[in-house]
């Protein structure tokens, strides 16, 4: 019964299974990349994961506790070397699976393992990419802080707070006195206005040229001409 048992032992004994594990992470030490069995590269990732975490920290004991995984010195020296100043910023995740399809043969599930820092490829699209804006969700109404309304808000709400009731009373009643008489006043002089009718008295009179006035000019115009 294998209860609670994770382990896939890959259908081999646990000395053969160790020593494929062991030949497959210096393969990838060495290669930064190879491709295998989706299966066989699960278990891989769970193996040597553990051995690029003790690189981060270039001790004797950490030296001597992954040569006792890898028995390579070539691939220690990359190890503590190369790879511990590139995964230095990283916490965990140092390897990545594709999957790749199935396999003529046998038709196997097969991926490709890598070290994730080492895909100088995919590094550069994701730089290049541009970055996406975040998406917040905001009511519609509301205004934030440091905006001018909100602003002009908290000084008036200050202020009402800051005033007693009995001086904003006696201001409220005050204009609306004020409104409430502009309009009467128009109301009166317009009423006022149109209920005097015009009157032909008001309207002059205009001067009539009676028959008298005008002998008496041509008598005053003839007597200059008896006197010559």
């Amino acid at each position: 019964m294998r209860h609670g048992k994770k382990d896939n032992h890959l259908g081999r004994t646990a000395s053969h299974r160790k020593a494929m594990l062991s030949n497959m992470a210096n393969s990838l030490i060495l290669n930064k990349r190879i491709v295998t069995t989706l299966a066989k590269a699960k278990e891989l990732r769970k193996y040597v994961e553990p051995i690029l975490t003790k690189s981060k920290d270039d001790t004797t004991h950490n030296r001597r506790t992954a040569f006792s995984y890898l028995k390579n010195k070539e691939a220690i020296k990359i190890l503590f070397g190369e790879i511990s100043e590139k995964i230095a910023s990283r916490n965990g995740g140092y390897t990545r699976i594709i999957k790749l399809g199935t396999r003529s043969g046998d038709a196997a599930e097969t991926a490709l393992i890598e070290l994730v820092d080492y895909n100088e490829l995919l590094l550069t699209v994701k730089s290049q990419a541009p970055a996406k804006a975040k998406r917040t969700r905001r009511a519609g109404s509301r205004k934030t802080e440091g905006t001018p309304v909100a602003e002009a808000v908290v000084v008036a709400d200050e202020a009402i707070e800051e005033t007693p009731a009995a001086e904003i009373v006696a201001d409220e009643v005050e204009k609306t006195e004020e409104i409430i008489a502009e309009p009467t006043a128009e109301v009166v002089e317009t009423e006022t206005a149109d209920e005097i009718p015009a009157t032909e008295s008001e309207t002059p009179a205009e001067p009539e040229s009676s028959a008298d006035e005008a002998p008496e000019a041509s008598a005053d115009e003839e007597e200059p001409k008896k006197e010559e």
